[in-house]
């Protein structure tokens, strides 16, 4: 494994960290993690260099706090440093607070956390949680070491960014949402630089674009085979490549991707790809600009809807059709949805778009996919 500078902290990071968002799990029921599997992979993450272990407090249905603390049980939690995330958009008051965080600890089965970040944060959480005196509590609980360090992770535009960088100097970290295709999305490449330059670690989240990177359609897919390159490999060191990268948080749901992510890890370094390597990327990087037109990244937080779409797997048909360039076979998949769950159950109320970090225009593409994509339903 190979380390790296981790801000202003005297601490280096390993370069892969193991975010939990994505563990193995049961019967296709998200909230239902397979614990075995899950534990073996994150001790086997740990005991080949990984310190890093990325959680938050709505992952799996809340289940995954829960698999994590098991995971750290026996010795592992005093080789790692854990972090966890507040969920701000449930968070009324100062006895939220109080009440969540000693909920966590429970589940995690720990006395404190070492980094404890503001979940997901736009312009209208960063306003709220102001309002709240969010760091008079903070700053209470970081006095009685149950948290060591305080960060954020964000989701919205780089002036937002700043203004919330810029709001609090005792930032230790922030996470952001940065890949090869999103170099102009969200905090992107200016985020990261600007957050370094200010002395904080910078987190790395979607380092995969929620999987799409790790599954290139054929006409992606044909490049990286043509210029005999992993697609997986190439994305995570792309973003090892960047000085301001602190750690690369990536959600493994086998033992295989936890493994190969091990052998990229130790592969990394600073200034290690070659001209031909950014002109590859930047090839690949224009095939999906033509093939993606919904920007989803899976991450759930539109879920649940209101009034039962599936919203995610709604939007991955619909772009499957259009990046693999078969229509049929999306309409059968679609076709087999239950009928509450498709497209054509969005009564328009907009909850969802209130809550997507991509601030997707969900309503006005259920309408759209329901009518390229119904057939003769």
């Amino acid at each position: 494994m190979k380390f790296r500078k981790f801000g202003k902290l005297d601490w280096q990071v390993s370069a892969l960290g193991f975010g939990t968002m994505r563990l193995p799990t049961i019967g296709g029921d998200h909230s239902k993690v397979d614990e075995p599997e899950a534990i073996r992979m994150i001790r086997y993450a740990i005991d080949h260099g990984v310190n890093y272990i990325d959680t938050a407090y709505p992952y799996h249905g809340g289940n995954g706090e829960i698999v994590v603390g098991k995971a750290l049980a026996e010795g592992y939690r005093e080789k790692v440093r854990l972090a966890t995330k507040m969920p701000t958009w449930i968070v009324n008051s100062k006895e939220d607070m109080d009440r969540i965080f000693n909920e966590q600890l429970k589940r995690l089965q720990t006395d404190y956390v070492d980094f404890y970040l503001l979940h997901s944060l736009d312009r209208n959480r960063w306003e709220k949680m102001k309002s709240l005196n969010v760091f008079d509590w903070a700053e209470k609980v970081i006095s009685e070491d149950r948290i060591k360090y305080l960060g954020f992770s964000f989701h919205d535009d780089f002036e937002t960014f700043k203004d919330i960088v810029d709001g609090y100097d005792k930032w230790v970290l922030c996470q952001i949402q940065y890949n090869y295709e999103n170099e102009d999305v969200q905090a992107g490449t200016r985020g990261l630089k600007y957050a370094a330059s200010k002395g904080l670690a910078v987190v790395i989240m979607e380092p995969l674009l929620g999987g799409a990177l790790a599954n290139p359609p054929p006409p992606v897919k044909k490049i990286w085979d043509e210029a005999g390159k992993n697609p997986v490999e190439m994305a995570l060191l792309w973003l090892w490549n960047k000085p301001e990268v602190s750690v690369v948080l990536s959600g493994m749901s086998t033992m295989e991707q936890v493994k190969q992510n091990i052998e990229f890890a130790s592969k990394s370094g600073i200034g290690i790809l070659t001209e031909e390597d950014f002109k590859l990327i930047a090839r690949v990087h224009a095939k999906y600009r033509e093939l993606r037109p919904i920007p989803c990244t899976k991450c759930g937080y539109c879920m649940p809807c209101p009034n039962g779409v599936d919203i995610p797997r709604n939007i991955e048909i619909y772009n499957n059709s259009v990046a693999y360039n078969d229509v049929r076979a999306s309409r059968m998949h679609y076709i087999f949805l239950p009928p509450e769950r498709r497209a054509s159950s969005c009564i328009g109320c907009r909850t969802c778009e209130e809550k997507c970090p991509q601030k997707i225009r969900i309503s006005e593409w259920m309408r759209r996919i329901h009518s390229e994509l119904k057939s003769d339903l």
